[in-house]
């Protein structure tokens, strides 16, 4: 609801909120610190306030994987389970860190016991796992080479986005948003019979980028990576306009 602005020397200030948005599936994902506001005008507004909610949200080109493997060993012992982890891991490495990007990370094993009672004999199980990432190009001779590898298991496969193809995305995103923002307001200075429209202050509340995880299996190729989902990518900005 707007109302009328007086004609004093001191005007006094109405607010409108409007929102504009775009449904999207939630997704997991990494949600940036939101930048200060920034202000477009040091300057108050003699007449109407306008603030809006702009929400985009498009996908991005992925050029890389991120997966994890899971590596266990089980013996009688610890000691034993530890020396054939060990044994594993170091052929693991040998095998998937020339079809990878950049370094594995590795965390310290651990070890659990397995089985006794009903179950037969007591075991113990010591295991790991190994995460890093992999180009397109590289996919399908990584998953390849883990499945013959003993022990190993896959446990999650993630869609990237290209490092470029993302910042050309928020780029986008940042003009849609403006563009929108801009229409809603000339329209609501239409419906109050005002004329102008000036944008006092721009707050990026956030951007958020979502990789998405994807169903993948190691061996003979079951999945092809020009299929995979694309990531998606959001930007929320505040806008307070100036209606006369």
């Amino acid at each position: 609801m707007t109302k009328s602005v007086p004609r004093s020397p001191e005007p006094c200030f109405a607010r409108l909120r409007a929102g504009v948005g775009i449904a999207a599936p939630v997704l997991l994902g990494l949600t940036a610190m939101a930048p200060p506001p920034m202000k477009a005008a040091e300057r108050d507004c003699k007449g109407t306030l306008l603030q809006i909610q702009v929400n985009e949200r498009g996908t991005t080109r992925s050029d890389r994987f991120r997966f994890s493997l899971g590596l266990d060993a089980e013996e009688a012992s610890k000691e034993v389970a530890t020396r054939e982890l060990n044994a594993r891991l170091a052929q693991a490495r040998q095998a998937i860190q020339p079809l990878a990007m950049g370094r594995l990370t590795i965390p310290a094993p651990r070890s659990s016991s397995v089985g006794g009672g009903t179950l037969g004999p007591r075991r113990e199980r010591v295991s790991t796992t190994i995460t890093g990432e992999v180009s397109r190009d590289q996919y399908d001779a990584l998953m390849q080479a883990a499945a013959r590898l003993p022990g190993v298991r896959l446990q999650g496969m993630t869609s990237l986005a290209s490092i470029d193809g993302s910042a050309s995305l928020v780029d986008q995103l940042l003009k849609q948003a403006l563009e929108t923002g801009q229409r809603r307001a000339q329209a609501t200075a239409r419906a109050l019979g005002l004329r102008k429209v000036d944008l006092l202050l721009i707050d990026q509340r956030g951007s958020a980028f979502q990789p998405v995880r994807m169903a993948a299996r190691m061996g003979p190729a079951n999945f092809r990576p020009g299929e995979a989902p694309k990531p998606s990518q959001s930007l929320t900005l505040k806008l307070d306009y100036c209606l006369r």
